[in-house]
Formats: C-alpha cells, sequence, structure tokens
C-alpha cells in the first residue's frame, strides 16, 4: 500500500481522513503537521515537498500558470466571506470606499486570497479603482514576479498594525491577511501583544488592556459586514473559497484515479463531521455562514462552485496574477474525476 504525505489546515471535516478513519482506497495517509499551514504553501509550491498539500486558491492558479506540476482537486475545506475584512486607520477620515483611492493600504501579499477577493468586491460593488490604491505588503507572496507597480514593501520592520496605529497606512486587513500577524508564517505567527489592539477594536471582540481608546482605535470599512456579505452571495452566488487540494501531478501520472478516490474520501470525512456535529459547534463560523447561505458552508465539487471558481479566476486576471489567456472553465482547473457535488 502507498503512503500518501498529506498537510491540511485544522479542520474537523477534514480529521477522520488524517486518522485512517475514513480511508484512501489503495493508500496509506501520513499526516504532517505545519502550523501556520500557510507555511506550508509556499513548501509546496517551491519544492514539492509533500504528496498532497491544502493551498490557497490563488497561489494555486499562479503556480499552475507557471508550470509547477501540481493539480487540484475541487475540495475546498474554508470559506469566509469579506466585507468585514477591512479595517481603517483612526483619523483617516475614510467613510465610503471609494475613500480608499490615493490611500496606503496594509495587507500580508499582494497575491493573498483574502486580498483578491477584497479588490474583487470593491472593484465590482462599489466602484473603486485598485489600480489606485497603493498596497502595503510585509511579507512575500508564494509566487513571485507578479507585482504590480502599485505595491510597496514596509522597509523598517515595523508590522502592518504598528503602521495602522501610526497612521502611517490609512487601512488594512485584519487577521492573516494583515494585522493579526507580523512577518512571514512561523510558529508564533499569530496575533501579537502589538497587533491585537487594533484586530480587536476593528472585530469588535474584547480588547486587552492596552487596547487604544475607541476614539483612537481602527474601525470597520463596512460597519455591517454580515449583512453585506449574505446580500452579496445571494446576489451573485458568489462564496469565497479559501483552499483547495493540490497533488504532485506525477502521482496522478502514476494512477489516473487517485483524484476520485481522495475527492471521495474527503466527501465520506465531512459527513463523518456532520453525523457527529451537525450544528458545526466545533466550527461556530461555518455554522454562521450556513444561515447566511441557507446551505452547505463547505461545499465541495465543480458545479456547486462554478461562479466562485469563475470570480477568483476573473479577480486575478483582472489584477495582474493570471495572463489575460488563463482559462476560464471551472473544470480546466482540476485532475480529471468524478467530483460529484458533495
Amino acid at each position: 500500500m502507498q503512503q500518501l504525505s498529506v498537510v491540511l489546515g485544522e479542520y474537523p471535516h477534514g480529521r477522520a481522513l488524517l486518522d485512517g478513519e475514513v480511508p484512501v482506497a489503495g493508500y496509506r495517509i501520513e499526516p504532517i503537521e505545519v502550523r501556520p499551514v500557510i507555511a506550508a504553501y509556499r513548501r509546496m509550491i517551491r519544492a514539492l515537498e509533500f504528496d498532497v498539500c491544502e493551498l490557497a486558491p490563488v497561489s494555486y492558479l499562479m503556480a499552475r500558470q507557471e508550470g509547477v506540476p501540481l493539480t487540484a482537486i475541487p475540495v475546498f475545506l474554508n470559506r469566509r466571506f469579506h466585507h468585514g475584512d477591512v479595517q481603517c486607520a483612526a483619523g483617516s477620515g475614510i467613510r465610503v470606499p471609494r475613500d480608499l483611492e490615493g490611500r496606503r493600504v496594509g495587507v500580508r501579499a499582494y497575491s493573498v486570497s483574502t486580498g483578491v477577493w477584497v479588490r474583487g468586491i470593491l472593484s465590482d460593488e462599489y466602484g473603486v479603482d485598485v489600480e489606485k490604491i497603493t498596497w502595503v505588503v510585509d511579507d512575500d507572496d508564494h509566487i513571485e514576479g507578479r507585482t504590480p507597480p502599485n505595491v510597496e514593501r514596509v522597509a523598517d520592520g515595523r508590522s502592518l498594525g504598528a503602521l495602522l496605529r501610526a497612521g502611517d497606512i490609512d487601512a488594512a486587513f485584519t487577521g492573516n491577511a494583515g494585522t493579526g500577524r507580523a512577518g512571514a508564517p512561523r510558529a508564533d505567527w499569530t496575533a501579537t501583544a502589538e497587533t491585537t489592539a487594533s484586530v480587536s477594536a476593528a472585530s469588535g471582540s474584547a480588547a486587552p488592556e492596552t487596547a487604544a481608546p475607541e476614539d483612537e482605535a481602527p474601525y470597520p470599512l463596512f460597519a455591517e459586514a454580515e449583512t453585506l456579505g449574505a446580500d452579496w452571495y445571494l446576489r451573485t452566488g458568489i462564496y469565497p473559497l479559501h483552499s483547495l487540494i493540490a497533488l504532485r501531478t506525477e502521482l496522478i501520472d502514476r494512477d489516473p484515479e487517485l483524484p476520485t478516490r481522495l475527492y471521495t474520501a474527503f466527501a465520506a470525512a465531512k459527513r463523518a463531521h456532520l453525523a457527529a456535529d451537525p450544528a458545526w459547534t466545533a466550527l461556530p463560523r461555518f455554522a454562521r455562514q450556513a444561515r447566511q447561505t441557507g446551505a452547505d458552508p463547505v461545499p465541495y465539487g465543480i458545479d456547486v462552485n462554478e461562479p466562485s471558481l469563475r470570480a477568483i479566476v476573473r479577480h486575478s486576471r483582472d489584477q495582474g496574477l493570471l495572463d489575460p489567456g488563463f482559462p476560464t472553465d471551472p473544470g480546466a482547473l482540476f485532475a480529471p474525476g468524478d467530483y460529484p457535488d458533495a
């Protein structure tokens, strides 16, 4: 029986596959832990270090364009809405999305999927010219060489959270895409004392004693983010995907049935989780998103995800990360296989 090294984030709906409760026919799974899992993305893209690895969708699309021998299956373990991901500096005077034009906005790296989704929303929904924004980054893209001229690298070592609080950038993304971490992915990468105050203030969570007074704290660009995200989904059918599963292409060349077998196992692992936790109590965010969408919060398959797949390709092309001729047909993005909606 062949062994497959597999790297996933911490998802309860993937655990049964990693634990061996749900088998992949003909294979033995070797779980590899990388925390944060984002650190594995670069290792997979640049060194093909694992057999199977969760990847950010934009990173996968860019790697595919560059000829990196990786091929995905349509398993999307993580989804989220994005209207709540932009916070504005106190005193910035930003009140509506178009106020971002001519400003400096912090994001971990230009190609992070959160950034691509938010720029797409700002452009499509609010008429923002994202090329008139200076994007300030403090980490590298997984695939280099596609950075547009309106991207600026932090030069003095400060985090995006510190820059936001000082007013040296006008707005920034929250969480792993911005002020919720500092520098490149590593074990202690998540929110530090330096960044927590700004994240807490923008998210509405309880702030630590060091949090800035309310009139000095960052504030959200969209006050009704959850409502706006649900409305956008209901109008467009786009439900932003944040991960997919990529395999080293040589494994598929050796066994063309592997994509179907792996997809089947991921679908069975999700069913096993739902049988034990139908209300998604292990991931309250997914329970909330299930209410927003009125459907499965993590749908697998190509057909059910077609609007989202077409949107992420279009946004990536519009933002200069993919060539104009990159295929838009969602089916062309994945290994041949049997992928019923699951």
